[in-house]
């Protein structure tokens, strides 16, 4: 069953500031950070429960070829994406987002 995936607004701004800073990096490099951002999201769709709790009913899902991790919470007819964190990243600001 494909659940509906919702990405807090959060997340979003993660998105957009990781975007940038690849963009000025690299031109085309955040573009293809959001392609891998696509994928990882896909797979948390298909098998949401396949990736480990990390804090109370938060699970991570690392993105392929970046330091990123996707958290978000799995419920019966919903995923919710409550942040997209560079793996340095303090985890209390994530946290706090739960």
């Amino acid at each position: 069953m494909k659940r509906t995936l919702i990405i807090r607004p959060e997340a979003e701004d993660d998105l957009a500031e990781a975007h940038a800073w690849y963009e000025e990096q690299i031109p085309g490099l955040g573009s293809y950070f959001l392609l891998n951002i696509d994928a990882t999201l896909s797979w948390i769709q298909k098998s949401p429960r396949m990736y480990p709790i990390i804090y109370k009913n938060v699970r991570r899902c690392l993105v392929r070829r970046f330091p990123y991790g996707v958290f978000y919470i799995a419920e019966d007819n919903r995923i919710m994406v409550v942040a997209v964190f560079h793996a340095k990243r303090n985890p209390r600001k994530w946290k706090d987002r739960v």
